[in-house]
């Protein structure tokens, strides 16, 4: 079980002031009178240094002690009962609307009395720092910012027993007191992978944007702790200008045409009822079924797969022998009736279990339950718990660093691993307009 206090670590005190004394005191009981004044001068200007040296390591001892009592303190403080919501003036307007709004129904909804919720909202570094600085910090919990630069300036309050929720997605930032809520395509991919049969081979197309960047820049490490191999890759413009022509290169379209024109030539040149019936069939090809990967990944979303997806089929890239799947951002209903996506797969969590919340929502507050709106209600279901558990802030951080424990919230089950949401996702299947489980 990892434990994390929120300031220091542990130090031993070494009195090495004291050994230096007790030197000093053996050697004044030598014989040294031929060396007195040799080493007057020295002795003077030396006895000035040692003091301020022992100063210093007094002084050095008494900032070490408080600062472990002051670790004892933080740790032995139950969490303080108001919660503020940090969030910029430059974030989404509607983003932050819905989180605010999903964040009340959920107080609602889990009974959390006798806890406040403050918002804070800042124009700039500075103000947030403020807001912060001018806080009770013992104990506290912060739910925010959305942003990374933002969330780079929190965590200098650790040391003052403060723990941030934070909505940002780079996770180097997720250490100490700072947590990260996201939806991270890291986890996806191990949940992909992980499924995958034994031995399949992958093919990965990904549009140049931020969002296949990232992708692509994560799924090597993720595909070599797994029994399935990358085994060709393409890519294609923001914009989709050169689409045909990656979707060709990643299945060797011109190879496999060139080939099945020359079997339908060498069929052509012979008369026999076999060979005639033979030619018939191929005639209904552009090219061979002879691909060399048993899956496709294709990481995008919006309308670009809706583009995308059709155009497989047309450079005979057959889902009916490539398995095409998806990361979490095809978990949305627009995709799940684009003839080209049946029964491809994607990782997620089957839309019932957040089926009610978002209905309660769009009752309420007359407005479309964003996607990512999950993630603040299931962050108040660990907020709920602790406070009913009266946690200490040890026992809090106890709580979210063990792996072994696990949050059921409306995106299935969760935990934190170094500071970072991962989830038990499942395999999805499209498949006539609803997503289901097949794991």
């Amino acid at each position: 079980m990892s434990f994390k206090l929120p300031i220091g670590v542990a130090t031993i005190y070494k009195p090495f002031f004291i050994i230096f004394l007790f030197f000093i005191f053996l050697i004044s009981c030598s014989p040294v009178d031929s060396l007195i004044k040799k080493t007057e001068v020295y002795n003077k200007e030396n006895n000035s240094e040692e003091n301020i040296n022992n100063k210093k390591e007094q002084q050095n001892t008494a900032d070490v002690l408080n600062q472990d009592k002051k670790t004892i303190q933080h740790s032995e403080s139950i969490l303080n009962k108001n919660v503020t919501i940090i969030f910029s003036n430059s974030d989404k307007e509607n983003v932050v609307n819905q989180f605010i709004n999903v964040i009340e129904m959920a107080v609602y909804n889990k009974q959390l009395k006798g806890i406040n919720f403050n918002i804070a909202m800042y124009s700039n570094k500075n103000e947030l720092d403020e807001i912060i600085k001018n806080s009770n910090n013992l104990g506290k919990i912060y739910i925010g910012p959305i942003n990374a630069e933002d969330t780079l300036v929190v965590k200098n309050y650790c040391n003052e027993g403060a723990i941030f929720f934070s909505f940002a997605s780079k996770k180097s930032l997720a250490k100490d007191c700072v947590y990260l809520v996201n939806f991270f395509p890291e986890n996806e991919l191990r949940s992909i992978f992980k499924y995958l049969p034994t031995n399949s081979k992958v093919a990965f197309l990904y549009p140049q944007n931020k969002y296949g960047y990232k992708i692509n820049s994560i799924i090597d490490e993720i595909a070599n702790y797994s029994d399935s191999i990358i085994v060709n890759r393409s890519s294609y413009k923001d914009d989709m200008s050169n689409v045909r022509g990656a979707i060709k290169e990643l299945g060797k379209y011109e190879l496999r045409k060139y080939e099945l024109d020359r079997q339908k030539q060498i069929l052509a040149n012979k008369k026999d009822s076999e060979s005639i019936k033979r030619l018939k069939k191929l005639k209904k090809f552009k090219t061979t079924r002879d691909f060399d990967f048993t899956h496709l990944i294709l990481p995008d979303y919006g309308l670009r797969l809706l583009q995308v997806a059709p155009l497989l089929p047309y450079y005979d890239i057959d889902p009916n022998i490539v398995r095409f799947v998806g990361t979490g951002v095809w978990d949305d209903e627009a995709f799940f009736l684009e003839p080209s996506l049946q029964k491809s797969i994607f990782p997620g969590v089957e839309k019932k279990k957040r089926e009610t919340i978002q209905g309660e929502f769009e009752k309420i507050y007359n407005n479309k339950f964003l996607r990512i709106s999950t993630l603040p209600y299931d962050l108040l279901g660990i907020l709920s718990y602790a406070f009913q558990n009266k946690n200490s802030l040890s026992e809090f951080y106890n709580l979210l660093n063990n792996s072994e424990i696990r949050f059921e919230g409306v995106d299935g089950s969760f935990y934190f691993k170094k500071n970072i949401i991962e989830r038990d996702l499942d395999i999805l299947q499209i498949s006539n307009g609803i997503a289901k489980k097949i794991n």
